[in-house]
């Protein structure tokens, strides 16, 4: 069946079953790859997009659950000054060492920063919870969310 939805601002249509995870029409059917796959269970956060502007797990989320949602992925994140904010405190901060699960962390954090402005450790502890870095570069993540909340 043919799913037409928009991401990054762009209509896009793929022809796909109904429960395709939405992580695999980005990466092998529209060519977005900044989208990882983690776990495949919603539990590492590495397949972090938003959907209307909430932190949502790509790899549990059928297409066909989508509808008329907006999707933003992390390659379009730039284009919004919190999203800059955060990939300019990114590199200040020197986060990523692996790097494959930073574009869920910055998702993640622009949600958070969107909410919270001027986020409070505990606040950036809770958002970020969820969002698990296999290098362990969460005080670098912390620090990197404060200064772009400074910037944002």
């Amino acid at each position: 069946m043919s799913y037409t939805i928009v991401v990054n601002g762009v209509q896009r249509s793929a022809d796909v079953d109904g429960e395709t995870p939405l992580l695999w029409v980005l990466r092998d059917t529209l060519d977005l790859k900044g989208t990882k796959f983690g776990c495949g269970a919603a539990q590492c956060g590495a397949c972090t997009v938003h959907m209307d502007g909430h932190p949502t797990r790509a790899c549990q989320t059928p297409i066909a659950s989508v509808g008329d949602g907006r999707i933003t992925t992390i390659e379009a994140i730039g284009e919004s000054s919190i999203g800059r904010a955060l990939q300019e405190a990114w590199i200040e901060h020197d986060v990523p060492q692996c790097g494959y699960c930073q574009a869920g962390q910055i998702m993640t954090a622009a949600h958070l920063l969107s909410q919270t402005p001027k986020p409070t450790d505990a606040d950036i502890n809770e958002a970020m919870s969820g969002n698990l870095c296999r290098c362990a570069t969460y005080t670098r993540i912390r620090a990197a969310i404060k200064t772009a909340a400074g910037k944002a």
